[in-house]
């Protein structure tokens, strides 16, 4: 045998799933039902144990708990099903070729424990079964929030208050304190959308007006810049050419590509009433092949307590308005769920035109909104 290579037990086919020797699993069961014991114990008392049985449980390559089917090689070294793969069938440990060898043992000893909640550093009390434990965990009122910043794939999770200072210091959100807001969106040219910008001002004060490229950092909302709407440049030689045998899929395809490709401007507002925080969004996005602005306001908490406040939005101009009305959506619901199900006040841009008055070259509208409890 050549130096250095590893030496394996007997190796059974693939096709074959074999057990572990009975009075193995016997053995384990009884000492693990000791330390199930003195694990449920220590939870009672507001300690998270960490024995040797969830040790056990633990996969060694991504360190999750595993759950049935449960592989190991032929040396005993176990790893979850997920992880079989990413190491192409063998032994992380040993090199050994990993076949379809279940621990079954060990899937069997977990089906006796009893286990905290992942989220008990959090406040979540409960104990759960073995199997029981992943399902509460995903849908556990105690879990983390995700950050509810949609203008980066940004992966922080926590707590409302570590994510309101998330979202201040690292995306350089404005923070607020009140229930109501009121913003003024000018633009001279809507068939070129560079530097168009929402303002945010507070109803008390004297309201503000952006002329095209002049902007103050601690009023902006949201910059629609022509990297986030590039395709308007498209929408005039569509809406033209609607007559010509041109493939309309085709260019449908094309500007939706383009628009995912180039969407990299973002920025949200959070205010701060009724001891609650509430993130307020303003997008752009096309409907179809028709470019629409949309508002819509987030609850920082569960949907609960969501539920418990309502929000309007009016938008309006040359005499016209448009009202919105509704309950703010939990952040436990995704930023693209809330928007691509049309949760809010949505402004197609032939309407904003309309508002604006005039010969339509020109967008003025204002936004205004409000927040309060439902009683």
């Amino acid at each position: 045998m050549a130096p250095g290579s590893s030496v394996c037990k007997e190796i059974v086919p693939e096709s074959q799933s074999v057990d572990m020797d009975l009075s193995s699993t016997n053995d384990i069961l009884e000492s693990f039902h000791l330390s199930k014991t003195s694990n449920v114990s220590s939870v009672k008392g507001g300690i998270s144990s960490t024995n040797g049985v969830h040790e056990l449980l633990e996969c060694p390559i991504c360190t999750k708990s595993m759950y049935p089917p449960i592989h190991q090689c032929p040396n005993g070294h176990t790893l979850c099903s997920n992880c079989k793969l990413r190491v192409h069938n063998h032994c992380p440990t040993c090199r050994c070729e990993l076949g379809n060898i279940r621990c079954l043992a060990l899937e069997k000893v977990a089906e006796s424990l009893e286990l905290p909640c992942g989220h008990l550093n959090l406040g979540c009390p409960e104990v759960f079964p073995y199997y029981s434990k992943l399902k509460h965990e995903q849908l556990c009122r105690f879990r983390p929030y995700n950050c509810p910043y949609a203008g980066s794939e940004c992966s922080t999770t926590g707590d409302i208050p570590m994510l309101v200072a998330h979202l201040k210091n690292d995306h350089k959100v404005d923070m607020h304190e009140g229930c109501t807001f009121n913003h003024r969106y000018v633009k001279a040219n809507p068939q070129e959308v560079e530097n168009a910008t929402w303002m945010l001002t507070h109803v008390k004060e004297k309201e503000n007006t952006v002329a095209d490229g002049l902007s103050r950092r601690n009023e902006v909302l949201v910059t629609l810049r022509a990297s986030v709407f590039g395709f308007e440049t498209l929408l005039p030689v569509l809406t033209s050419a609607g007559e010509f045998a041109i493939s309309n899929q085709r260019i449908h395809e094309s500007i939706r590509t383009h628009l995912a490709e180039t969407y990299a401007s973002y920025k949200a507002q959070v205010f701060n009433c009724f001891g609650q925080s509430f993130c307020l969004h303003f997008e752009a996005f096309l409907l179809g092949i028709s470019p629409v602005y949309m508002a819509f306001l987030r609850f920082m908490g569960d949907d609960n307590e969501a539920k418990n406040f309502s929000y309007s939005l009016e938008v309006g101009g040359n005499g016209r308005k448009l009202t919105w009305q509704g309950v703010p959506r939990s952040i436990r619901d995704s930023h693209k769920k809330v928007r691509d199900s049309y949760d809010g006040l949505v402004i197609h841009r032939n309407i904003a035109l309309f508002f604006s008055g005039g010969n339509r070259q020109e967008l003025k509208l204002r936004v205004t909104g409000r927040i309060w409890r439902e009683q």
